[in-house]
């Protein structure tokens, strides 16, 4: 099946060997976005399991429409460090943005390798927030809009550094490293990588945080405010830089 978008998380995915008739554990699943992916790449024979401890976004998750020919997803509220055995093993399990929440990388993936088979593909894709922003022009709000996410990620204790500590945390679990890759997340004038949404849905965290008030980001005029920006600029905007690693369990 030919997916609409290959994006960062997609390609990884395919160049993992991510395929049909796989059974995929989708941890910090969140409301499925990756795991309806993986439910394509899968196809009608393969399975995906997403699994989340927050209530909310796998209500989400379960009102997501399935593309005709993808796998059903089955989801499951819980902790990625206490998955129950019941679960079974899996050919590959995946991580979109959940070690840097970890306070034990190393110790969380040998846990996740647990529910993995001889063989079986761990496949990651965490961030470094303090590379950028990076841009020649001054990009002024899209460096705030930027920065009320860092600032929102560290209050909340995550690590800013994963992408770069990705390597060592899967290779401390035991694990065989076939793939490392990083890329940068770069806007042009005409091409929007979504920061609006982003700090849309972030933006009941950034207040609770103090990090910024509903009046300052004012997030209905986000979205113009942010491409007049872009498109004055005339020139290219740099807001993340997205890691990827591909493993196998001996």
């Amino acid at each position: 099946m030919v997916l609409a978008k290959a994006d960062f998380t997609t390609r990884l995915l395919l160049d993992a060997g991510i395929g049909p008739g796989m059974r995929v554990l989708d941890v910090g699943c969140g409301s499925g976005e990756v795991s309806l992916t993986l439910a394509r790449l899968v196809d009608g024979e393969g399975a995906v399991v997403g699994i989340d401890q927050a209530a909310a976004p796998l209500a989400l998750a379960r009102q997501r429409e399935v593309p005709k020919g993808a796998a059903v997803p089955t989801f499951v509220q819980g902790d990625l460090q206490g998955l129950p055995a019941s679960l079974g093993l899996f050919d590959a399990i995946v991580g979109r943005r959940v070690l840097m929440y970890q306070a034990d990388a190393a110790k969380a993936l040998r846990a996740l390798a647990r529910h993995l088979l001889p063989g079986g593909l761990l496949v990651l894709q965490e961030h470094d927030t303090t590379l950028a922003p990076a841009s020649l022009e001054p990009f002024a709000l899209h460096r705030k809009a930027t920065r009320w996410l860092q600032r929102m990620l560290a209050a909340e204790g995550a690590d800013l550094h994963m992408g770069f500590n990705l390597q060592r945390a899967v290779a401390q679990a035991g694990l065989v490293v076939e793939d490392l890759r990083a890329e940068a997340l770069v806007q042009t004038p005409d091409n929007d990588t979504g920061l609006a949404g982003i700090v849309r849905a972030c933006l009941p965290r950034i207040i609770a945080l103090g990090i910024a008030t509903a009046r300052q980001v004012d997030v209905d005029t986000l979205p113009a405010r942010l491409e007049a920006e872009r498109r004055q600029a005339q020139g290219i905007f740099i807001g993340d830089m997205v890691f990827g690693c591909v493993a196998r369990k001996p």
